[in-house]
């Protein structure tokens, strides 16, 4: 997997999305101690409020700002938006209202809205061959898993040394450091591809743009249905990330010292998961992957719901580890092939708008799932928290075995019927009733029916 890094311009973005993601696990720590030297006892509220918001920005303005910057080089996009985190970071330990957390936070997830698509985006440009992008995917991932579990170790470390308020300060210096490594690499420009030019005429406007990739999801099968195994894995991610406390110390009565370790046992699962990732999809389609991860989703939670009904013996420590870990596998298996299929499914011109609406709609599943693990289980109680998350997600890994066809070629054979013979678009195209047949490996905005 580390071959990849042998490229001068992924590595160098590679290691700016770690210390960003660094940075951001510190400010993550420091900002739960900040939200309760302000509100206290309110303190998981003002917290769950700030998750929202980040949720809620995520979902609403990815595609906005991808709409807004479509002819911008990426390289600005990238340094911007760090600089708007690190100036965020730098004033949050000034702040002295529960208010100012939240419009903080707004803005620093909004530029994180605006970066983490333009990355994905560069990055299949960056590596076009497969098994490269393969590799990549894996090492994203693996990133992501291994900031969850060393950030808090880090953080933890620095504060017998610092107060809290120095940690954000890390946060800034992470960002800073992104922006530094992203203007010392050779990054591709901005481009628009023949597709877009043949079948756009001028500025196809501010709107179609910013629901282009949407529009590019719900018209192509195996988006649809990456859009529900996303809503499978939510469910299990949500009752992990917000109950996980709960189990340990209530359910389970074990100290406060287990918590971090339940937590690990789910990053570990999906690390060595993303491990074993690269080899698997060279020799396995996407879908014989991702459908049997989103059913062990479902059929985990279901299992929970059951044992929890039970008084916990020996037996359920080992076991809740054991569940963490596999959830944190099918975590990965669902997450890590995304981005191949969202490359595989678009265009080049539209492969921003089509990461902008991956990113956002997939965290429109987590803003469902993240209340609904909450709510339930305060109200109702795990059992029932578990029973529901499962009959979500095992309706979500049914919703994406009918969506995605057993047969998906990468290349789509369809008929257009709203283009004239002799469009450019239509280059060895063959008559077909009153339209046009060809193929192609993406959907170019809603012109064409499959």
């Amino acid at each position: 997997m580390l071959s990849v890094l042998r490229h001068r311009t992924y590595r160098r973005l590679f290691t700016a999305q770690v210390v960003a993601l660094v940075g951001t696990g510190l400010a993550t720590v420091a900002l739960s101690l900040l939200a309760y030297d302000i509100a206290g006892p309110a303190a998981g509220s003002v917290l769950g409020t700030a998750l929202a918001i980040k949720m809620a920005a995520y979902v609403g303005l990815a595609p906005v700002i991808s709409a807004l910057a479509h002819r911008l080089p990426p390289r600005p996009l990238l340094v911007g938006a760090d600089l708007i985190r690190a100036s965020v970071a730098c004033g949050l330990p000034f702040i002295t209202d529960v208010w100012q957390i939240y419009v903080l936070i707004f803005a620093l997830q909004a530029a994180s809205a605006s970066f983490t698509p333009t990355f994905q985006t560069l990055i299949p440009e960056v590596l076009p061959a497969e098994e490269d992008y393969i590799q990549a995917l894996s090492l994203s991932r693996l990133a992501y898993d291994l900031e969850m579990l060393c950030s808090p170790v880090l953080a933890a470390a620095l504060l017998s040394w610092i107060t809290y308020d120095w940690l954000f300060t890390g946060t800034a210096a992470g960002f800073l450091a992104s922006a530094a490594l992203v203007l010392s690499a050779a990054l591709p420009t901005a481009s628009r591809g023949p597709a877009y030019d043949g079948l756009a005429s001028g500025d196809p406007g501010f709107l179609r743009r910013a629901t282009q990739g949407t529009r590019l999801f719900l018209t192509t099968p195996r988006l649809r249905a990456l859009l529900a195994l996303t809503l499978a894995v939510a469910a299990g991610g949500a009752m992990v990330m917000v109950n996980t406390i709960v189990y340990v110390r209530d359910h389970l009565s074990r100290a406060t010292s287990d918590v971090p370790l339940a937590l690990s046992a789910y990053g570990a699962g999906s690390i060595l998961t993303a491990l074993l990732l690269p080899r698997l999809l060279t020799r396995t389609s996407d879908r014989a992957l991702m459908l049997p991860a989103a059913f062990t989703s479902a059929g985990l939670l279901l299992a929970l719901a059951a044992a929890t009904r039970f008084a916990p013996g020996g037996w359920a420590w080992p076991a809740l580890l054991t569940a963490w870990a596999a959830f944190g596998a099918t975590e990965s298996l669902i997450t890590t092939p995304t981005g191949r299929l969202v490359r595989r499914s678009a265009a080049p011109d539209t492969l921003n708008a089509a990461f902008a609406a991956q990113f956002s709609l997939s965290h429109g599943c987590w803003l469902l799932t993240y209340p609904l693990a909450g709510s339930l289980g305060t109200i109702a109680g795990l059992p029932v928290a578990a029973l529901a998350l499962g009959a979500v997600a095992l309706g979500a890994a049914l919703a994406g075995w009918r969506l995605w066809p057993a047969a998906d070629p990468q290349r789509l054979t369809h008929v257009h019927t709203a283009l004239d013979h002799g469009h450019p678009h239509l280059i060895g195209a063959h008559r077909a009733g009153e339209g046009w047949r060809h193929a192609h490996d993406y959907v170019i905005d809603d012109l064409h029916h499959r």
